[in-house]
């Protein structure tokens, strides 16, 4: 496949999303065609849809989109104890049939108001074993027939689906993707998943967690093609490394201004990745080549705790940096979306793919 370069559609029915200053079409079908196929037109393979408990379904979302695109590939977040892996896998493969072959699944594991949903309350052991099942549990419906299962947490028998996922050279079913920094996150990404996504560290991290994954493939038996790895950070693309700069860190100081107007939020340390993201701040706000760790002490996270900034090139070489350590898939965004889908993929992505920066 090549490397793959998605962008990010957030799926949220409230503006301001990390500042966007879209202020109606949240929530509705023509905004979120209108984001996938400014990304079709501008260069992207997809677009990952953002997923949580009180914004809309991702995987109707992303079926409404496939139906109005002709190569946008959804990339869509699912969650184990939302889905039954049952029930996820019939409905990933009509849509893979459906849509000709461009599903990707990213299977998320993180808290996310289980409780409102019906979920029952496990520790980070459980759902990390539980998400492991899934993934194996969804690859063998997806992949064989009369499946009978017996986990700790799921559970089938005598289990045929109709229709499969379409098989191509490349895909024996739809990528699934996966992220986690934990040790128990890790194991379930070296022996079920296909794409193990990370965050944006410094290359030196991404470098030892690839190595590490790479020993965790062995020592949990993996049984699949080979782990692929991925990143998922913000860019912020200006015509020149000042205006870049200087956009990124005007943003940064109304994010200082307003840092003390927003709740608290009480998983924003939890996670041993956004931990890891976080920390990143204490070792200078610009790290590597121009990855700024600035925005995560004023309420950024996730994707949105660290970007990458500069001129097309600058960011391309250093996307480029990651390639070399072994990355394959690269998920991108910044805001306004609609606007950045199309001006990083025309400024951008000409440079990614061409054989070498010039």
């Amino acid at each position: 496949m090549g490397t793959q370069v998605l962008w990010y559609i957030p799926n949220t029915v409230e503006p301001g999303h990390r500042g966007d200053d879209t202020t109606e079409g949240w929530g509705t079908l023509d905004l979120s065609t209108e984001l996938a196929r400014t990304a079709e037109a501008h260069g992207w393979d997809g677009a990952l849809i953002g997923t949580g408990w009180g914004r809309p379904d991702t995987f109707t979302v992303a079926t409404a989109i496939a139906a109005r695109t002709t190569t946008f590939r959804p990339l869509v977040a699912v969650r184990p104890g939302y889905w039954q892996p049952a029930h996820f896998a019939s409905a990933a493969a009509t849509l893979d049939r459906l849509s000709g072959g461009r599903l990707l699944v990213n299977v998320v594991s993180g808290h996310d108001g289980v409780a409102q949903y019906g979920d029952t309350t496990l520790d980070q052991a459980q759902r990390y074993a539980r998400t492991r099942e899934f993934l194996e549990l969804v690859r063998r419906l997806w992949t064989q027939e009369h499946v009978t299962y017996r986990g700790e947490h799921y559970r089938v028998d005598d289990a045929t689906l109709a229709p499969r996922p379409v098989v191509g050279t490349d895909r024996p079913h739809p990528r699934l993707y996966f992220g986690g920094a934990s040790p128990a996150a890790q194991r379930v990404a070296a022996a079920e998943a296909d794409v193990q996504l990370f965050w944006g560290e410094p290359l030196d991290g991404v470098a030892e967690r690839i190595a590490r994954l790479r020993e965790l493939s062995d020592e949990v038996g993996r049984r699949h093609a080979p782990l692929e790895f991925g990143l998922r950070v913000t860019t912020v693309v200006r015509d020149t490394t000042a205006e870049a700069w200087r956009a990124a860190e005007e943003r940064v100081a109304a994010m200082a201004r307003d840092a003390g107007t927003r709740p608290p939020d009480p998983l924003r340390r939890a996670a041993v990745g956004q931990q890891r993201l976080l920390d990143l701040a204490g070792h200078g706000d610009v790290l590597d080549t121009c990855l700024y760790t600035a925005p995560g002490r004023y309420g950024g996270g996730g994707a949105g705790t660290t970007w990458l900034v500069g001129s097309p090139t600058d960011v391309a070489a250093a996307l480029r940096r990651y390639l070399d350590l072994g990355v394959t898939h690269l998920v991108l965004s910044d805001t306004p979306y609609l606007r950045e889908t199309a001006r990083v993929g025309d400024a951008l992505l000409g440079l990614l793919r061409a054989p070498a920066l010039t």
